[in-house]
């Protein structure tokens, strides 16, 4: 059975994606105006297409996984399943108002022309408001359409907020929060090929925010250590060879928790200190 995966062929999301399947292991080339590719050392087959595309894709049964972010699932309404969020891409699709407007909450939304390129999600987020709108669908400068007259404030993915504040805007309230994810059917989810792909993505993706750290230490220090970076189950110990009762230790430590750790190692006893990243990690 030959795999199919469809990505996004451009925007802010391609890179990543491309970047994240060759480091899970699957071997590819891309051509500039490739449509499609074979993998090299796996029986799967790599689509590249517009992001918007992807979750219809999934659907349909086009493709059996795809990548793409989570405004544009909500946003299609397809019948697929977030296998897992894969840590890059994120934004917020954001309902904003121009500077000088005196709205301030959601509710004061009611009645205006809402500018989007996202108009079931934004549509389905004011209904669920119970706030009565008119949504403008617009596919592109969603930001201008309040200086062009075409609506009176826009609803727009933010990802530093930069764009908007250039543009006289002021966020008001978030509609949702994405990233990118990786989707399948509903009825993919017992399939054991679709579930191995799907483990190698998230694999990397949990790698990002774990380091192999490795030290030496006196044995007698090895409880002490073992309570500041317990790992899986347990650190490894490992004798040193000679004449010493040192012994060498190795763990697996969250990342944001090495700024706090590192310290109190070396206050514990631990030298030789080797902090390494990790390029895929299964718990």
């Amino acid at each position: 059975m030959t795999i199919r995966i469809a990505v996004p062929n451009k925007g802010r999301l391609e890179a990543s994606a491309t970047t994240l399947l060759r480091t899970s292991g699957i071997r590819f080339e891309k051509g500039e105006r490739a449509l499609s590719v074979p993998a090299k050392n796996a029986d799967i087959e790599i689509l590249f297409v517009r992001a918007d595309d992807v979750p219809q894709l999934v659907a349909s049964n086009v493709a059996d996984v795809g990548i793409t972010g989570i405004d544009l699932v909500t946003e299609s309404g397809a019948d697929v399943t977030i296998a897992g969020e894969l840590g890059f891409g994120s934004c917020t699709l954001t309902a904003a108002v121009p500077t000088r407007s005196d709205i301030t909450s959601v509710a004061e939304f009611a009645g205006k022309r809402i500018a989007t390129a996202h108009p079931n999600a934004t549509a389905a987020y004011f209904a669920d408001q119970g706030v009565d709108v008119t949504v403008v669908p617009l596919r592109g400068a969603v930001e201008v359409a309040p200086k062009l007259g075409i609506a009176d404030v826009i609803v727009d993915l933010v990802s530093s907020g930069s764009t908007m504040l250039t543009n006289g805007l002021r966020p008001v309230a978030t509609i949702l929060e994405s990233q990118a994810v990786a989707i399948i059917r509903p009825d993919a989810s017992n399939n054991p090929e679709i579930q191995r792909l799907i483990t190698m993505m998230l694999s990397v993706v949990a790698a990002k925010t774990m380091r192999y750290v490795l030290m030496n230490a006196p044995g007698e220090s090895v409880d002490d250590i073992a309570a500041l970076i317990p790992g899986l189950d347990a650190p490894s110990v490992v004798p040193l060879s000679g004449d010493t009762d040192d012994v060498a230790i190795h763990s697996v430590v969250r990342a944001d928790r090495l700024w706090d750790a590192l310290p109190q190692l070396k206050e514990a006893g631990a030298s030789g200190i080797l902090v390494l990243p990790i390029q895929q990690f299964i718990a």
